[in-house]
C-alpha cells in the first residue's frame, strides 16, 4: 500500500477536502502542467485566458463547498496548507472587482468570472463525480493546453491519465479502490486488509501503531540516513499535526457571529464553552458532562472548517470534527494521557483510514456520508482502543463497530453548505466513536463481524444508494428542509 500516514491527515482549510482542497491542488498541478509544457523556460506569458469548468457534484454543491474560491486560489498558486486564511477574502475580491487573475503568482491575465469559472450542473465527467477540467488559451484565443483532474476525496487529486490508467478507479465499473497496488513490497509490514494487518502484528508481536511508524521510516528510507533521526521526524510532524487540530479546537471556542454562506447558523461552540467553563462543578452532579466537551470539541472544529479556517482532513474536511474531538477527550480526559499517546493514536487512526481509501471510498460523492463521518468515527474509534490498551484484535473491532453504526449514511448538505446536518453529525461520530472503543476494550478481540467485511459492506451501500443521496444536496435534508 502506497500510502504514508501523511497522506491521511493533510494540513488545509475548510470546508471541504474534496470540493475545496482538491480543487485548489488540480489548480496547483494545472498551472505546473502548463509550465512544464510551455517553451521559452517554462514561461506562462504566452497564456492569455485560462477557463475552469466543474462537473458533477463539484458544480451542484461547489457554490457551498468554496470550490470556486480554491479554484481561484490555486491559480493564483497558494496551496491548502500555506495559504493565509485570513487574507482569502481579500485576495478572491481583489480578482472579481478587478477582473484579473496572476496566474501562478506571475502572470497577469484577463478573468471573466461568467465565461471562465463554468459550472456544469447537469453533466459529469466519466470517470469520477468530481471532475474538473482546465483549459489555458494564447492570445489568438487557441487552447494550447488543458488538464483534467477529479478530486476522489480527502484532498486526493488524479489526472485523467492516471485515473485512466488504473482500471479498477472506473466510476462506471465500481467504486474506486484509490490507492495504487506496490509493485515491490519495500515496507516491513505491508497490508491490504484488516485481516493481513492483525497477521503482520502477531507474526511480528508488534502494535499496529508501531508497525505504521516502522512502514512510514521505510517509505523515507531512501533520504533518510538514519532511522532513528528519520523516526524522530515523523513524530515531530504527528506532533505538529496534533498541534493543527488542537489549534483549531481553541480557535473554535473563541470565535462568535454567523457562519458564511447564507443559512445564518450561529456559531455555538463558543456559548456552549463559556458554559462547561463557568460551572466546572456542574461535572460532579452530572457525569455526562464529559459528552458535551466531546460535542465541544467536534462543533469547534468543523464550525472553523465551515467558515474556512485552517483544519485537518482526517480524513476529510467534512468529517475533520471527529478524531481531533476524541484525541481531545483522551487528551484531557482520560488519565496517563501523554505525547507517546497521541503519536500512537494517529498512526493507528492512519492504518484504519488507509484499509478504507484501499478497499472502498472516503468521499461523499462516490459513498455518501458514511464514508467521511462514518470512515472517521472508524478511525477515531481503533485509535482510542488502542491508547486505552487495546489489543490488536481488539482495535480492529472497535474500528468494525465504529463504522457498522454508520452504514448508510447519506451526504445531504441543506444549500450544499458543510453546515447542516454536518457539524453536529461530527458530534455524532465522535460520541460513537467513544462508545465504539469502549464496548470494544470490554471485549476479547473476536466478534461476529469482521473490518473486512463492514468495509466491503459499505462499498456496496455506496454502490446501491442513489445519487442524489451523494453530496449532490439533491436529497435528503437538502430538500426537505426549507431554506429561507
Amino acid at each position: 500500500m502506497s500510502l504514508s500516514i501523511f497522506d491521511l491527515f493533510k494540513i488545509g482549510i475548510g470546508p471541504s477536502s474534496s470540493h475545496t482542497v482538491g480543487p485548489m491542488i488540480a489548480a496547483n498541478r494545472f498551472i505546473d502542467q502548463l509550465k512544464s509544457q510551455m517553451k521559452d523556460n517554462n514561461s506562462l506569458d504566452r497564456i492569455s485566458r485560462v477557463k475552469t469548468e466543474l462537473f458533477g457534484s463539484l458544480a451542484l454543491t461547489g457554490k457551498g463547498h468554496a470550490t470556486d474560491t480554491a479554484v481561484l486560489l490555486g491559480l493564483l498558486g497558494e496551496r491548502p496548507d500555506t495559504v493565509n486564511t485570513s487574507r482569502v477574502d481579500q485576495m478572491i475580491s481583489s480578482i472579481r472587482h478587478g477582473h484579473q487573475i496572476l496566474l501562478g503568482g506571475e502572470h497577469r491575465i484577463e478573468f471573466n468570472e461568467a465565461q471562465d469559472l463554468v459550472f456544469h450542473f447537469q453533466d459529469s465527467l466519466p470517470e469520477h463525480p468530481n471532475g474538473m477540467r482546465f483549459s489555458a488559451f494564447d492570445q489568438a484565443g487557441m487552447i494550447c493546453c488543458q488538464g483534467i483532474y477529479y478530486s476522489i476525496g480527502g484532498g486526493f487529486v488524479l489526472s485523467e491519465d492516471e485515473i485512466r490508467a488504473r482500471p479498477e478507479l472506473s466510476a462506471a465499473s465500481q467504486l474506486p479502490k484509490e490507492v495504487q497496488q506496490d509493485t515491490t513490497e519495500l515496507r516491513p509490514y505491508p497490508f491490504k486488509s484488516g485481516k493481513e494487518l492483525l497477521a503482520r502484528g502477531k507474526a511480528s508481536g508488534k502494535t499496529i501503531a508501531r508497525m505504521m511508524l516502522d512502514n512510514e521510516i521505510a517509505l523515507r528510507a531512501p533520504a533518510a540516513a538514519d532511522e532513528r533521526q528519520c523516526e524522530t521526524a515523523i513524530r515531530q510532524q504527528l506532533m505538529n499535526i496534533w498541534q493543527v487540530m488542537d489549534n483549531c479546537v481553541r480557535k473554535g471556542c473563541q470565535e462568535t457571529g454567523e457562519l458564511p454562506g447564507g443559512l445564518n447558523i450561529k456559531r455555538r461552540a463558543p456559548e456552549l464553552y463559556k458554559e462547561l467553563t463557568a460551572k466546572p462543578e456542574n461535572a460532579l452532579k452530572d457525569q455526562l458532562t464529559v459528552m458535551d466537551w466531546v460535542n465541544l470539541f467536534a462543533m469547534a472544529v468543523n464550525e472553523e472548517n465551515a467558515a474556512g479556517g485552517r483544519v485537518v482532513t482526517a480524513p476529510t474536511n467534512g468529517a475533520a470534527g471527529v478524531i481531533p474531538a476524541v484525541l481531545s477527550y483522551y487528551v484531557r480526559f482520560l488519565p496517563n494521557a501523554n505525547e507517546a499517546g497521541i503519536i500512537e493514536f494517529l498512526a493507528t487512526a492512519s492504518a484504519i483510514g488507509m484499509l478504507y481509501k484501499e478497499n472502498a471510498s472516503i468521499s461523499a460523492a462516490e459513498v455518501g456520508c458514511q464514508g467521511e463521518i462514518g470512515v472517521a468515527c472508524s478511525m477515531a474509534a481503533g485509535a482510542l482502543c488502542t491508547v486505552m490498551g487495546g489489543s490488536n484484535e481488539q482495535i480492529e473491532n472497535a474500528a468494525e463497530i465504529g463504522m457498522e453504526h454508520n452504514l448508510g449514511l447519506t451526504c445531504d448538505p441543506i444549500g450544499g453548505l458543510v453546515q447542516v446536518p454536518c457539524i453536529e453529525r461530527n458530534t455524532m461520530g465522535a460520541v460513537k466513536a467513544i462508545n465504539a472503543a469502549r464496548l470494544a476494550i470490554r471485549g476479547d478481540g473476536y466478534h461476529q463481524v469482521s473490518l473486512d467485511s463492514v468495509i466491503e459492506t459499505m462499498r456496496q451501500t455506496g454502490l446501491d444508494m442513489q445519487d442524489k443521496y451523494k453530496e449532490t444536496s439533491r436529497g435528503g435534508l437538502a430538500v426537505n428542509v426549507v431554506n429561507c
